[in-house]
């Protein structure tokens, strides 16, 4: 089975299968634990911050950052296809009391740095939430992988800034928008007040999501985990395959983009099936199903029937996430599957 519904359904490769096993251990919710400090002060230099908190999902890791800025009744602005927004359950208001505030994505995923700065709150205004933070995310799930570049990450980190308000950046995937570009992610995280980034994408670890900021920031982050349930003990099972994840599997996105651009060359080429692949910048692929003869749940379930697994999302779209365990030939499979069943209902 060919399964491009995503980059979570990535298996541990066999180097992380076997640090987990040899993995030193400790209590980490006392700190203790010398395979999650290692991890977490490796997150920490990539990201270029102070320090880095494991957690155990990018909903956490999205989770606790907002509850860390935001206080009850304070406002969030992000985007108005932001996976914070969109895909965590509500979380941040229902366990926060945190009020989201939306404004446009833009096609590549950025938002209106003027459109930020019209939807900060007059702050002696006792009508209105305070503004506290700005959302960005990068590269931006529900864009198509659109990746931000940091002169865009600077366009609106300024916008917060100037404002008094604090950056958080869902870097869920920011290692694939680094290798886009060519840049450290580093760079792209430097002008955030927190970043996340999951490991259990195309980073390809069974578990785990980090949280990166300065040294007071995490701190009070750390509290705020164990507030939801997020204190883990002898974490470095897990954070094991972490630390060979930032080792080896960070330069191999590059196979995953590749991929992803030769699906999205074949399907512009198919009856029936519409994408520009000049859009596709990284590893997820998002297209529309124009033909009337199907539906995109139809021709989901007919690709399952074929070997391959690819889920619709909102209206006639349907999204391919190529990963870690994903080569060049399974795509071309993939490629054959699709053209088999628009030929069909051609």
């Amino acid at each position: 089975m060919i399964d491009l519904r995503s980059d979570t359904v990535t298996l541990p490769t066999p180097r992380m299968r076997d640090a987990m096993a040899r993995a030193e251990l400790g209590d980490d919710v006392f700190g203790e634990d010398p395979t999650v400090n290692r991890l977490q002060e490796m997150a920490a230099e990539r990201m270029g911050k102070e320090a880095a908190l494991f957690v155990a999902s990018g909903t956490m890791a999205n989770l606790v950052s907002l509850l860390t800025h935001c206080g009850r009744g304070d406002e969030a602005i992000m985007g108005t296809m932001a996976h914070t927004f969109l895909f965590e359950a509500g979380g941040v208001s229902a366990l926060g009391g945190i009020h989201v505030r939306t404004v446009p994505n833009l096609p590549n995923g950025m938002l209106d740095p003027a459109e930020v700065e019209a939807a900060v709150r007059d702050p002696h205004n006792v009508h209105y939430p305070r503004s506290r933070v700005v959302v960005l995310e990068n590269t931006h799930n529900r864009c198509g992988g659109a990746v931000l570049s940091p002169e865009q990450m600077h366009a609106v980190a300024a916008v917060a800034h100037a404002h008094g308000l604090k950056l958080h950046l869902d870097g869920a995937r920011i290692f694939n928008a680094a290798v886009a570009l060519g840049v450290p992610a580093s760079r792209l995280a430097a002008e955030a007040d927190s970043v996340s980034f999951c490991l259990s994408k195309g980073l390809a670890c069974p578990v785990g999501s980090l949280i990166c900021g300065s040294k007071e920031f995490i701190a009070e982050a750390r509290r705020i985990r164990k507030a939801v349930g997020g204190g883990m003990r002898q974490a470095g099972v897990l954070a094991a395959a972490g630390i060979v994840a930032l080792e080896e599997m960070i330069d191999r996105l590059a196979e995953d983009h590749a991929n992803a651009r030769l699906l999205a060359e074949a399907i512009a080429g198919i009856p029936g099936l519409a994408i520009d692949p000049q859009t596709v910048m990284s590893n997820i692929v998002i297209f529309e199903v124009t033909s009337p003869k199907v539906t995109p749940a139809q021709l989901s379930a007919r690709l399952l029937e074929l070997g391959v697994k690819i889920n619709p999302i909102e209206g006639r779209k349907m999204r391919a996430v190529t990963h870690y365990g994903i080569e060049r030939r399974d795509v071309e499979q993939a490629i054959a599957a699709l053209r088999t069943v628009m030929k069909g209902v051609a």
